[in-house]
């Protein structure tokens, strides 16, 4: 399995640091507006890969902080007449609500960057001790960038470069232009905690290195985000995080592409938001998870109504797989007798004119989508690797030459495809139908044994207005959303 390392360039053999357990970190959102599809995009990037890695047979720890103290909550809270906190908990109850929403499970840890606060003046303490960060007359606690040699190695940059037109805001006391707040005085009105250099707050890049810290430890894993964090954020996590341990602080660093609109990074500064929740209210979460997935994450994807609705037609050509799979199989749970031939209900697996060049067919399309996700990820691929064994398999229930039981095992393959992807929606094939449209589709089968024709067309026809299909199947009838 190989990596690509935003500190390297390059992709690199992946190992756990703890042989079968795999330690990620994904930076979280900053909770003072509802998340946008931007932001959504390394959520569900972090999900997949320890779906992926699960599926491996290792054990994965994946941490996703969310930030709940920031300038930005603060100006948020003052122009509202409301508190930081009443601010940051709405907005993170309404951050996990929409990302519940997806489906996909969530991270194994969620901290708080304020329940955290006497590890991130611990860390600060370390760094001051260690000679690479000092305190303000004002009580601020400052980085001092030019005290760590590697400054800029992420984003590959130099200081000397980045110290170039560089500017101290009014009301600062720091040094250097280049070095960057770990923690700030209180001021009227904020929250503050106490700290040895009297009441303040934590400044935003030392919180993720405090909770990186707490939960995976030393030289943990993946760290990972959107692009736009690699500088500052990242950066300063490094420089942060080294100073304090004088050792590696991360083995990979894995960054996701940024979500644009007509090559304009979406962002709440610029405006062109989608928000998360108003997507899921047009969509269906695998359709977004769908949109995701279809690129490679260090890929820009372009946000547009056609692309959706392509990401659609994907999910709802997967879905008719397993809809056609379900016909063929039968469910005892839906008490529905097989589709399939009754010579093919009774075959074992691997006896029937059709069997072995399925799972021949399947087994590829298997192995490709393997060979994909082991190389960095590449969702993008593996997404195509399934839809080659949805052929597959769509072409052998079309011959109708394959055993009921071989059918089952290519079902069974395709689901742990899907469910990598976090795609496993497509294979729930039940729907839960309006009574009336059931009754009418009851209507209809009763005039069918009637022999009423001219009803049963007038009663499917009713029921397709109303946006679904009745399929006759052996034993009765299923009633199933139309497409188109």
């Amino acid at each position: 399995m190989r990596l690509y390392d935003s500190l390297t360039q390059k992709k690199r053999e992946f190992v756990p640091r703890d042989r079968d357990h795999v330690t990620m970190y994904f930076c979280g959102p900053t909770v003072y507006n509802y998340i946008h599809l931007g932001n959504a995009r390394p959520y569900v990037m972090s999900m997949v890969a320890k779906r992926y890695f699960e599926s491996l047979g290792w054990r994965v720890t994946l941490a996703e902080n969310i930030t709940d103290i920031d300038d930005r909550i603060i100006n948020k809270a003052q122009a509202e007449g409301r508190t930081a906190q009443e601010v940051a908990q709405e907005f993170a109850a309404a951050y996990i609500e929409d990302t519940d929403k997806l489906g996909l499970g969530r991270p194994d840890v969620e901290p708080y960057a304020t329940e955290h606060i006497p590890e991130i003046i611990d860390l600060v303490q370390r760094l001051i001790q260690n000679g690479h960060a000092y305190v303000a007359a004002n009580g601020d606690v400052y980085y001092d960038v030019a005290s760590f040699r590697d400054y800029g190695k992420l984003s590959k940059q130099r200081i000397d470069e980045m110290r170039h037109g560089a500017r101290i805001t009014p009301g600062e006391d720091k040094a250097d232009p280049l070095d960057f707040a770990l923690w700030k005085a209180a001021k009227p009105g904020e929250p503050a905690w106490d700290s040895p250099w009297g009441p303040g707050r934590p400044g935003w890049h030392i919180e993720c290195s405090a909770m990186g810290l707490k939960y995976l430890g030393e030289g943990f894993d993946i760290h990972g985000g959107g692009r736009d964090l690699i500088f500052p954020h990242h950066e300063n996590e490094i420089a942060q995080s080294e100073g304090a341990l004088r050792t590696d602080f991360v083995r990979f660093w894995v960054h996701n592409g940024m979500l644009t609109i007509k090559d304009e990074k979406m962002s709440k500064s610029v405006g062109n938001i989608f928000l998360l929740r108003e997507a899921l209210k047009q969509y269906p979460p695998e359709v977004l998870i769908c949109f995701f997935v279809g690129s490679h994450y260090r890929s820009p994807i372009e946000f547009s109504a056609e692309s959706l609705a392509e990401a659609g037609q994907q999910v709802e050509r997967l879905r008719n797989v397993f809809r056609a799979l379900a016909d063929y199989t039968g469910s005892a749970s839906d008490e529905v007798e097989p589709g399939a031939p009754e010579t093919m209900r009774s075959a074992a697996a691997g006896s029937a004119p059709g069997d072995e060049g399925l799972m021949r067919g399947v087994e590829a399309a298997r192995q490709a989508f393997a060979e994909a996700m082991a190389d960095d990820l590449n969702t993008g691929g593996a997404l195509g690797d399934v839809f080659t064994a949805a052929r597959e398999i769509n072409a052998a229930l079309g011959r109708r030459d394959v055993s009921v039981a071989t059918a089952a095992e290519a079902r069974d393959a395709l689901t742990t495809m899907v469910y990598v992807l976090g795609l496993d929606a497509v294979a729930r094939t039940g729907v839960e139908v309006p009574p009336e449209i059931l009754q009418l589709a009851a209507d209809r089968q009763r005039a069918r044994e009637e022999r009423n024709y001219a009803e049963a067309d007038r009663l499917r026809d009713e029921i397709a207005a109303r946006g679904y299909e009745v399929r006759d199947v052996p034993g009765g009838f299923k009633v199933v959303p139309r497409q188109g």
